[in-house]
């Protein structure tokens, strides 16, 4: 492990790609490798895009790629994909449209299962954040599965937020109620060169952007590349508003986030050994419930409170 530390404060890519491979795997040198990196991280600034499957996010982010290349920041990228359910691997690989840049050695993109986790947010993402943090990267920028209104999880590790939505997806508004409205620090419509984008920026403005002066709405055409700087722009200034007004705050809830996430893992882990230790008393706990003699919250009551006295 200490090789490969070595060579990500190198800023090596080899080891990138060694280093979230482990964490991935989620074992023991998962946890060493984040014991080891983890004094050296919180230098980067992360940038979280998110929105309805169909929204053009992939292609956004390529520009967005480009356009931080240009000004002269390392840029990673951790494109969040679903998981397979047979293999547990991300089932869209490597976001083709991002591809231009692979061969750039300030750019690594990545992308990664979700494995399940609550808005598409497992914790090898984090710990990649890290990763990438601590090779030099200066801007990371996570873009999510588009999970509808589980993808508000993303503001939870992201500096800024952006909410990507066209008039194509005729669900985009629908997107907005459902959770997206108290998530996003900027607003795009992208493919604003099409029908209805006028329509799409008014409702966002008037739905999202009432009483939040913070909040931004942008149009871009990502197949051009029109808007995208001035939405990196955007993003820098959000950035530094947040650096100068309760950034510590931010950050405070965000480790609040993480390790809630994590204990409530390590708690389903004992829950679920327990369980299996202890076989013909959950068997007969079953039993009660499918019988009616009892509810499944005094079941569930029941199995937290052995596992509390026994742990």
């Amino acid at each position: 492990m200490v090789s490969i530390v070595d060579a990500l404060l190198k800023g090596e890519r080899w080891a990138v790609a060694k280093a979230i491979s482990i964490l991935e795997d989620n074992g023991i040198q998962a946890r060493e490798i984040v014991e080891m990196i983890f004094k050296h991280s919180g230098n980067a600034r992360v940038i979280g895009v998110t929105g309805p499957a169909g929204a053009g996010k992939s292609t956004l982010v390529g520009r967005l790629i480009g356009a931080y290349r240009a000004r002269g920041f390392k840029v990673g990228v951790l494109a969040v994909d679903p998981s397979s359910s047979i293999s547990g691997g991300a089932i869209l690989g490597d976001r083709v449209r991002m591809q231009e840049h692979a061969l750039d050695e300030g750019t690594y993109i990545r992308s990664m299962a979700s494995r399940g986790a609550s808005g598409g947010v497992s914790f090898a993402l984090r710990d990649a954040i890290r990763v990438l943090d601590v090779a030099g990267f200066n801007r990371i920028i996570v873009e999510s599965v588009g999970a509808g209104q589980l993808d508000v999880k993303i503001s939870s590790i992201a500096d800024v937020t952006i909410v990507v939505l066209n008039p194509q997806t005729g669900d985009s508004i629908q997107a907005i109620k459902a959770g997206l409205t108290e998530v996003g620090d900027i607003y795009v419509v992208n493919k604003a060169d099409i029908s209805g984008a006028n329509a799409l920026y008014n409702d966002i403005r008037s739905l999202v952007v009432d009483g939040r002066d913070e909040v931004v709405v942008l149009k871009t055409v990502a197949s051009t590349g029109k808007g995208v700087d001035e939405l990196v722009d955007a993003v820098e200034q959000s950035l530094s508003r947040k650096l100068s007004n309760g950034y510590k705050e931010m950050l405070r809830k965000r480790v609040e986030s993480e390790l809630m996430d994590i204990m409530l893992s390590m708690l389903s882990k004992v829950v679920q050994d327990r369980m299996e230790r202890e076989k013909e008393e959950e068997d007969s706990i079953i039993e009660k419930v499918l019988s009616r003699e009892i509810d499944p919250y005094k079941a569930a009551e029941s199995i937290v409170a052995r596992v509390v006295r026994y742990e």
